[in-house]
C-alpha cells in the first residue's frame, strides 16, 4: 500500500473574482506546505468575455507551469445582488474550465471552510487569512489580498486531504487489528 503522506502532491487554489482573481500554488507532503507560486490576477474593464478569456488562458499558463495534481476553488457566496453571484459564477467557470482542459480534479470549499481550517475561525477577516499565510508558508511578507484567499483554498485542501488519509489509516488500522 502506498503511504499518501510521503507522496508530494502540488495545488492551484483559485480565489474567483470578476474584477481580480487569487490564483496560489503550493505543494503538500504530509503536514508540511510550500509556496510556490501566487498572483492576483487584476483583469481588464468591460466586456465579461475579455475578463473570463484573461482568467481561463493565465490559468492555462500557470498549470503549464506548475503541473498541478488538483485544484481547490473557493465556492460562490450568497450575494446580496444576483448579478454579482452570475458574474462570479462565470469566473468560477473559467477556472474550472481550465483545470478540466488539463484533467486536474476540482474540489470546492466554502469561505467560511477555508477559514476555519487556515485561522480556526469560519468569520475569519481578510488580514487574518493574509497573516496565516505568511506564517504557514513561511514568506517574508503576506501576499496580496486575494493570492492569499487563494493559497488558502490550496491549504484547506491540503489539509483536509491529509485529515481524511489519517482517517483512512485509523479505519485501516482498526480493520487488520481485528483480523490478526
Amino acid at each position: 500500500m502506498v503511504d499518501l503522506s510521503k507522496s508530494t502532491v502540488t495545488i492551484i487554489g483559485i480565489d474567483p473574482g470578476s474584477q481580480i482573481t487569487g490564483v496560489g500554488v503550493i505543494t503538500a507532503r504530509g503536514t508540511e506546505v510550500k509556496h510556490v507560486y501566487s498572483e492576483s490576477l487584476k483583469l481588464p474593464k468591460g466586456e465579461l468575455a475579455l475578463r473570463l478569456h484573461k482568467i481561463y488562458s493565465r490559468l492555462q499558463t500557470v498549470i503549464a507551469q506548475t503541473r498541478p495534481d488538483i485544484m481547490a476553488l473557493e465556492k460562490v457566496f450568497i450575494a446580496k445582488n444576483p448579478q454579482s453571484a452570475l458574474v462570479l459564477g462565470h469566473a468560477r467557470g473559467a477556472a474550472m474550465l481550465a483545470a478540466v482542459n488539463n484533467d486536474i480534479p476540482v474540489m470546492e470549499y466554502s469561505a467560511t471552510e477555508i477559514k476555519k481550517t487556515v485561522v480556526g475561525r469560519g468569520r475569519a477577516d481578510k488580514s487574518q487569512v493574509q497573516h496565516m499565510m505568511r506564517v504557514l508558508l513561511g514568506l517574508r511578507t503576506a501576499p496580496d489580498v486575494d493570492a492569499s484567499d487563494a493559497l488558502a483554498a490550496a491549504v484547506c485542501h491540503a489539509h483536509q486531504q491529509q485529515l481524511s488519509n489519517a482517517l483512512k489509516a485509523s479505519a485501516l488500522n482498526q480493520l487488520t487489528g481485528k483480523l490478526q
